[in-house]
């Protein structure tokens, strides 16, 4: 077994990145509907330009009356301006007609506006009148219109490379006809946590044993990352049932995650195993990050797989995934990087010289500014996490911050 010195975050990402270097992200066009029935994340693997103009004729965005503004001049509460009604526009229809000096036509919210009107009052500032319509308020050219192209112009940049498929997305895909989208084929991961110790939820654990967290925690924040999760999976420490493992979850995996095992102890099994499946093997041993410090990555040239032994503490190996392996998705796949919300902090935390340390916390929204509320507790307390919105980085120089202080929270995603 290889015993590297300790990385620091910035170090292990770098040699995540050197070793990941062959990977080349694949991609295949899917259909809009598949998109959002699919519990998946979808990311955009081009840009994608507007087909068209967003919208592609001039609309209402109220119920009302479609009038030229010029007509409404001087119009007010107590003196309104009187207009023929020559007709009514049908929703999903096409106007049809034109409208002249002082005319107008009925129009419904999204109805497209009949030629030579500029502008829509609301059916509130009008009444009509028997074969007309008094107008109660003064109008500006566009006013309650949306114009052709108004939102998005044909040819326009629509959705960036990169770009994860939000409801928003999909409804603006969907505004512009685009039904075939190339996305990223996410990265596939098997997980694997070890120890003797580990029972199902559902089953109540004797003296001495607890129920397994890490599976579903890491099966779930993997699949809200992005990952493909091929297998997940618990195993007792036994070296040749892991060795087997590994090497079936090489041929079909980009990434290999082993939850457990990580520490200085007698069972510390999982380094020695990457060096004996994978080749060049181990290349990270600790992290000077806490939590997470007994975090070891490996990788295995000839299957082009990361191998990743998270320590077996929930908060920790949680932790150590959002940091490295769904930092790694967000940098293959041209993710945007979430901005941090500024704060300040409500208490005294101490850092520990040597070692990053990331400190979960509340945000509270108070008189107009965020206080950030440390939530202290042991890295296998898995509540820690489920109390917390984000998270504040202290630096390895740092001796800690103090109450009062501004920072700067990392939202969970």
């Amino acid at each position: 077994m290889k015993l590297l010195k300790v990385d620091t975050l910035e170090q292990a990402r770098q040699k995540i990145l050197e070793h990941t270097s062959p990977w080349k992200p694949e991609y295949k066009t899917i259909a809009l509907n598949d998109i959002v029935s699919r519990n998946e994340t979808f990311t955009l693997s081009n840009d994608v330009y507007a087909p068209e103009d967003i919208p592609n004729f001039r609309r209402s965005t109220v119920d009302g009356y479609a009038v030229a503004s010029r007509d409404t001049a001087g119009a007010g509460e107590a003196i309104p301006v009187f207009l023929n009604l020559i007709g009514e526009v049908s929703m999903g229809k096409p106007a049809g007609f034109s409208i002249n000096g002082g005319q107008c036509a009925c129009v419904p919210t999204g109805g497209m506006l009949p030629q030579g009107a500029d502008a829509v009052v609301m059916v509130e500032h009008c009444e009509a009148t028997g074969s007309g319509v008094a107008i109660y308020d003064a109008v500006a050219s566009g006013t309650g219109t949306v114009e052709p192209g108004e939102d998005v112009k044909k040819g326009e940049l629509l959705l960036r490379r990169g770009t994860l498929i939000r409801p928003q997305e999909a409804g603006a895909l969907a505004a512009a006809g685009v039904s075939g989208i190339p996305v990223f084929l996410p990265l596939k991961i098997s997980i694997i946590s070890t120890g003797d110790e580990l029972v199902p939820p559902e089953r109540s654990p004797e003296l001495g044993e607890i129920r397994d967290i890490n599976t579903l925690a890491l099966k779930a924040l993997a699949v809200k990352r992005g990952y493909d999760v091929i297998s997940a999976q618990v195993l007792p420490d036994d070296e040749a049932r892991l060795e087997a493992a590994l090497n079936e979850a090489l041929v079909s995996s980009d990434v290999v995650l082993i939850s457990g095992g990580s520490s200085q102890g007698e069972k510390d099994m999982t380094a020695m195993l990457i060096d004996r499946v994978a080749k060049p093997g181990v290349f990270t041993h600790g992290l000077a990050l806490k939590p997470g410090k007994p975090t070891i990555l490996g990788w295995d040239e000839k299957s082009w797989t990361l191998l990743a032994g998270l320590p077996g503490h929930p908060v920790a190996a949680i932790m150590v995934f959002e940091l490295l392996l769904g930092w790694l998705c967000d940098s293959l796949f041209n993710r945007p990087r979430a901005f941090p919300v500024p704060a300040k902090i409500t208490s005294n935390v101490p850092g520990d010289p040597g070692r990053v340390v990331c400190q979960p916390v509340i945000l509270h929204f108070e008189n107009g500014t965020y206080t950030a509320e440390p939530v202290f507790g042991k890295s296998g307390m898995i509540t820690t996490l489920t109390k917390a919105d984000g998270y504040i980085i202290i630096d390895l120089n740092r001796e800690g911050i103090k109450k009062g202080e501004d920072v700067m929270v990392n939202l969970f995603k």
